[in-house]
């Protein structure tokens, strides 16, 4: 039988070999980031005056919206999302931010609200709003305003 000698450098090798497979496999576990969408900051939402700032200067100050409103573009929302994606498995939504800016018929701010998702519901993380208490609904509540509201005889007339 022959006998194996391992030389001090090979031994060296291996254990260097060793340490790069478990530096790959920790590597293939951390988690990528994704940013998708975009929502204006604190700072940048104390720029918009409530009452003051028209479509346009909100425009100039904050940027342009990803969507806007249902009916007249009444409002504006600003979404912004965070999804990480560890190793194998589906990217998961970690965050989401909604900033939904209204406007009243002339066209000027009439409410400024933040929206998170916490545990999977919708949570009011911050809101201005001016001489109303009772401010438009949402397109969140009008989608669910709407949710087993169906007359098959819609189809047929």
């Amino acid at each position: 039988m022959a006998k194996v000698r391992i030389t001090v450098g090979g031994a060296r090798l291996v254990r260097g070999g060793l340490v790069g497979l478990m530096l790959l496999a920790l590597a293939a576990c951390s988690p990528v980031i994704r940013y998708h969408g975009y929502a204006p900051d604190e700072i940048e939402l104390a720029l918009v005056e409530v009452g003051q700032d028209t479509r346009d200067t909100v425009v100039e100050k904050i940027g342009r919206p990803g969507a806007s409103g249902l009916l007249e573009d009444s409002a504006w929302y600003y979404v912004q999302s965070r999804r990480e994606h560890t190793g194998w498995r589906a990217p998961a939504e970690v965050s989401r931010e909604v900033v939904s800016i209204n406007f009243d018929v002339q066209g000027r701010v009439e409410n400024v609200e933040r929206f998170g998702l916490e545990r999977g519901e919708v949570v009011t993380l911050s809101r201005r709003v001016t001489k109303s208490n009772v401010p438009p609904p949402s397109i969140i509540s009008q989608l669910l305003r709407n949710v087993g509201v169906f007359n098959p005889r819609q189809f047929f007339n």
